[in-house]
């Protein structure tokens, strides 16, 4: 029996977690920078050069404390308080050096998300809890909630980052919904939980060598946005291993969206995570995976804080 073991750390799910099956049902137009029938291998490098001067934008989150807030009726009202931040890293390097990174800003908030208009803020000594009111009651309206701050935030830091100018690319961690109006953004999603292409042109992916990617494709969901497939590094593995998903605005001029789409498929492969380094290599970018950290710990820790809400609820 043939198989291969995803190098991915499990925790996080699978790198490819492909489901042919239960295929996206996002519109897809694949005739859009070529016909899809002359699908192939794009090598960007030779197209134009990397991109040199870089921004990394990433944002973490996470639920300090469930509450239920005592309303003056006598209904209790759920909510959570959470934990969220945003930061920038920028890294400017010339051709086969080593990048030189600055990093921030840095922006870490906490909010007290509820749909009770009446709520107030809470104050901890680790700081204030703010009332951020959220849409619907539901754990999954409150994260959504959240997950709109933190969104917020990162484009506050994504802006003062490249506020000096002299940018090439602004790479966002995840999805780029609600960024497109960044200079030179792109949209970096690592992991892969639905097949967007048609079968031969998956193959075209399965076919890409590091440095290269595929032609861009129209993606259309609830929003549109220009997208492409490249591959960071060679790994042992499935055809999909070291592949990872970019997009940007689609209301870019077809033109400028292909070169910022080679210029930023050149320049990121110096930037993939190795095995022995990061558990999600080599997708999770050593920018973004040093932002990560630094974001966790600015975020404080959580039982210090738990204990301050547990505190100021009895105070």
């Amino acid at each position: 029996m043939k198989f291969s073991v995803d190098p991915w750390d499990p925790s996080y799910g699978t790198s490819t977690d492909l489901d042919p099956v239960d295929a996206s049902k996002a519109d897809v137009d694949c005739d859009v920078e070529v016909p899809a029938a002359q699908w192939a291998p794009r090598p960007a490098g030779q197209a134009a050069g990397a991109a040199e001067r870089l921004v990394f934008i990433d944002g973490v989150r996470r639920v300090e404390a469930h509450v239920w807030i005592d309303a003056d009726d006598g209904a209790a009202h759920h909510g959570i308080c959470a934990s969220y931040a945003a930061g920038a890293v920028r890294c400017a390097s010339a051709s086969g050096t080593r990048p030189a990174a600055v990093c921030g800003p840095f922006i870490v908030r906490r909010g007290l998300f509820t749909t009770h208009g009446g709520a107030g803020t809470i104050g901890t000594r680790a700081g204030e809890f703010t009332v951020r009111l959220a849409a619907a009651a539901t754990a999954e309206g409150l994260a959504l909630a959240v997950q709109q701050r933190m969104a917020e935030a990162e484009i506050e830091a994504a802006e003062a980052a490249c506020a000096g100018g002299d940018v090439d690319a602004v790479v966002v961690d995840g999805p780029l919904r609600g960024r497109q109006h960044l200079s030179g953004a792109v949209g970096y999603v690592k992991s892969h939980h639905v097949t967007y292409l048609p079968p031969e042109l998956n193959a075209v992916v399965a076919r890409l060598a590091p440095g290269d990617r595929t032609p861009l494709f129209v993606l259309g969901t609830d929003w549109s946005r220009l997208s492409w497939y490249l591959r960071l590094a060679a790994v042992a593995g499935s055809p999909w291993s070291g592949v990872v998903r970019a997009e940007c605005s689609a209301n870019l001029a077809l033109p400028d969206a292909a070169a910022l789409a080679d210029a930023v498929t050149a320049a990121l492969p110096r930037f993939a995570s190795a095995p022995h380094k990061d558990s999600r290599a080599p997708q999770n970018l050593y920018p973004i995976a040093g932002l990560e950290r630094e974001l966790r710990h600015r975020l404080g820790d959580p039982q210090v804080i738990y204990r301050a809400l547990r505190l100021a609820a009895v105070t």
